[in-house]
């Protein structure tokens, strides 16, 4: 008898599982389950084609050879049963079988399996304040939901063009708030902003990504601003004004926002619902607790995607990150062990990740500052700027690198960084060093490649390392911009001494700066005070980590440097 398998959910993990279980097994029998209309879609790229950047929503779930994968595409090429607008309503795990029903037709029946994987992925969540039911009031998580949204995006703006050619109304821009600065909340800000549409963004935690830490954020935040996209940051949302049925703004504390559609881009939690309905243990994130395997706390059901806990490789905790990528090399490793029983092995995740925002790119890998610190290590930090190639280089651009290590063990824990250069490169090597557990004396070794074109002598990544081990070492006394602008809300006042050439320092003011240029430091340095702490900076922190050793060598006790220098740092300018 052929091997039955079902696998409940079509996005991402299930069609990649259900593929890779047809390449092992060509005799069985496979069906995948998906309570939408559409299945196998790129989710990720729901934002670009809100923003127009994706002409046609279909290419979301094309093949590069432009085939729709619909059902006939999965029946045809890959000999596999694909229901759509079915919803798995049951799983009886004594009889080995799924009850399902039509949303269409709403007629139920069973599908038999000898192995099941759950691929249920994850649902929106919204605060929990009125008006969210408003027609107006849209998620961007399903392919329904991307099409809705730019529907409605599409007719109001035509809309107002209409009333302002009839002089019913003078011509303004669309108005869209966006309840959330996570990725998604960001990322379809932009596309809006590109359209020309007029946008808010509310968050609730203090900045916007709050997976981000601040330094890297702040980066975000102000070219967020810089584009014309208003932010607000520490404020939460009351309710959703509704009048006539439709939402017209947002009340917050103090002001009311006015707005033609709202998008909630909240977050999302894992969709278990089902699993533990069936009695599946669900772990310590909410999400469906599966081994090393993949398999859930029945032997014959395996969980993949979204809906499944993972285990970090930093903490070796569970963990919950949802990501496209994750979802796919599960929904393989679920895959084969649906067909070959358990040979293959998912071993984690560290959390890498990438966004493009505007012209910058901002991506992390392994732990936040504050993540290892509740972890149990003890974070030792640097942040670095430089060119993401030579200087001289058409092309080259900044990029800001912030490296967090143990203290103890002197182990790499996580890299984060920002900026108009290559950023996802260093941040891919370094998710392999965090992955293998490599130290900082290991990394600032890493054979990368140079060339001109692609990167300087130094890379920013082995530089970021150095500066680590510089501070491990007792050498190094930095100071980020996030600590100076504390101190300065503290009433702290370290005396700001600029080493840059008189040029720089005229060019791009840094506050009420002292200027004593680098090479005049150690013949000036009796005009500064010894017993008031000094923070140097220069434009990438180099010259003012040089200066700092330059001031220690002489007996200067309290002396310091701004990491990342004045293109690191992303508020306004501090006093003196």
């Amino acid at each position: 008898m052929a091997r039955r398998i079902v696998v409940i959910g079509g996005v991402a993990a299930g069609p990649k599982a259900a593929a890779r279980a047809r390449r092992l097994d060509p005799a069985a029998e496979i069906t995948v389950v998906e309570r939408d209309a559409h299945a196998s879609y790129g989710a990720c790229g729901f934002p670009y084609y809100v923003g127009g950047g994706v002409a046609r929503i279909e290419e979301l779930m094309e093949t590069p050879s432009g085939v729709v994968r619909d059902p006939r595409f999965f029946e045809q090429v890959k000999d596999v049963r694909l229901l759509t607008r079915t919803e798995a309503v049951e799983i009886r795990r004594d009889h080995r079988e799924v009850m399902v029903r039509s949303l269409d037709t709403g007629e139920a029946r069973t599908l038999p399996y000898d192995r099941l994987i759950l691929a249920t992925g994850a649902r929106a969540t919204g605060p929990p304040i009125r008006g969210l039911d408003a027609p107006n009031v849209f998620r961007l998580k399903t392919y329904s939901d991307a099409r809705r949204f730019r529907a409605a995006l599409d007719q109001i703006a035509d809309l107002l063009k209409e009333r302002d050619l009839a002089g019913d109304e003078k011509a303004r821009p669309l108005r869209v708030a966006v309840i959330g600065a996570g990725l998604i909340g960001l990322e379809t800000a932009e596309a809006l902003q590109e359209r020309g549409e007029e946008v808010t963004v509310v968050e609730r935690l203090p900045r916007v990504l709050p997976n981000a830490d601040p330094e890297i954020a702040a980066h975000l935040e102000k070219h967020a601003r810089s584009k014309g996209i208003r932010v607000l940051t520490g404020v939460g949302v009351r309710e959703v004004v509704v009048e006539d049925g439709r939402a017209v703004g947002l009340r917050l504390p103090g002001e009311t926002i006015p707005a033609d559609l709202v998008l909630v881009a909240t977050g999302v939690r894992p969709e278990v619902d089902l699993a533990r309905a069936a009695g599946l243990e669900i772990g310590p994130t909410g999400a469906i607790r599966v081994d090393e395997h993949l398999r859930t706390s029945d032997p014959g059901i395996y969980a993949a995607g979204d809906c499944a806990e993972k285990r970090h490789l930093v903490t070796g905790r569970p963990c919950w990150i949802p990501l496209g990528s994750t979802a796919n090399k599960e929904g393989r490793v679920a895959g084969t062990n649906a067909v070959l029983g358990d040979v293959e092995t998912f071993p984690g995740v560290v959390g890498s990740l990438v966004m493009r925002f505007f012209e910058l790119t901002t991506a992390r890998t392994g732990l936040g500052e504050a993540e290892a610190r509740e972890a149990g290590f003890a974070p030792v930090v640097a942040v670095v700027a430089g060119p993401d190639k030579p200087h001289f280089m058409p092309g080259a651009a900044p990029i800001l690198v912030k490296m967090i290590a143990d203290r103890g063990s002197r182990r790499v824990l996580g890299v984060q960084a920002v900026g108009r250069g290559d950023v996802a490169r260093r941040v891919d090597a370094a998710g392999a060093a965090v992955t293998a557990g490599m130290t900082v004396d290991q990394v600032a070794n890493l054979d990368l490649v140079y060339a001109p074109p692609y990167s300087p002598p130094m890379d920013p990544l082995l530089v970021a390392a150095n500066a680590v081990r510089n501070k491990l070492d007792g050498r190094a006394r930095g100071v980020r911009p996030d600590e100076l602008r504390r101190w300065q809300g503290e009433g702290v006042a370290p005396l700001l001494v600029d080493v840059r050439s008189p040029a720089e320092h005229e060019a791009l003011p840094f506050g009420n700066a002292t200027l004593i240029p680098l090479g005049q430091l150690r013949r000036r340095a009796e005009d500064l005070p010894r017993e008031r702490p000094l923070v140097l900076l220069c434009k990438i922190g180099l010259r003012g980590y040089e200066g700092q050793r330059i001031l220690n060598g002489l007996g200067f006790e309290n002396a310091s440097y701004l990491e990342g220098g004045v293109v690191g740092w992303p508020y306004e300018a501090p006093d003196r």
